[in-house]
């Protein structure tokens, strides 16, 4: 690594994570993570299901919510993917300034305000079908609000999961995605339904 940067040297990669990528390593890695994983995903089941009067209620929000947190937990893999790859590669530099780093928050970004707009009519439609009373418009402001606001968050914990994962000397091809998904499910249905509550 170069001093005074958070420049990621290939070589230091090849000494730290080249020589754990064994069945052992990788099991013992994310047997553990993922049990902690599962506590978690029970956690967001609860967390949803005190919404549900309001899922009931609403058609549209019923059929959005297990969209929007698969949509977040995507965004979050790509981002992460992109991460990990630069990583491995030696080229990986953790600082805004880092025009990678500000090509991969604008493609997250830009993806979640195409994919959260064309959602928002899709549950409108559904939703519509079935019975419920939300507007279009109340709906598209509903899902591009929290849908950029949930890419800015999967931005930043996906940075910080892979600038962890290295720090701590796991590989992040093993631990961020799982971590960023299951983070992202809980974390989505709480920025869905804050949203929700403020503009219903």
């Amino acid at each position: 690594m170069s001093a005074g940067s958070d420049v990621l040297a290939g070589e230091d990669l090849e000494d730290d994570l080249v020589g754990s990528w064994t069945v052992r390593n990788i099991v013992s890695t994310l047997v553990p993570l993922l049990i902690a994983l599962s506590v978690l995903q029970m956690v967001s089941g609860t967390v949803l299901e005190t919404f549900e009067d309001q899922l009931l209620e609403n058609p549209s929000l019923l059929v959005l919510v297990p969209v929007m947190i698969g949509t977040a937990g995507n965004l979050g893999s790509i981002m992460c993917a992109r991460l990990s790859t630069q990583l491995h590669l030696g080229t990986l530099e953790f600082s805004p300034d880092n025009p990678d780093i500000r090509a991969n928050v604008g493609a997250v970004i830009g993806l979640a305000a195409t994919v959260f707009v064309l959602l928002g009519i899709a549950s409108w439609a559904i939703g519509r079908a079935l019975g419920g009373s939300l507007g279009l418009g109340t709906l598209l402001v509903i899902t591009i609000v929290s849908g950029l606001l949930l890419a800015v968050w999967v931005v930043v914990v996906s940075t910080v999961s892979v600038y962890a994962s290295y720090r701590l000397g796991f590989d992040p091809d093993d631990t961020t995605i799982p971590v960023v998904t299951n983070i992202c499910d809980i974390t989505g249905v709480l920025i869905l339904f804050s949203v929700v509550w403020v503009v219903i």
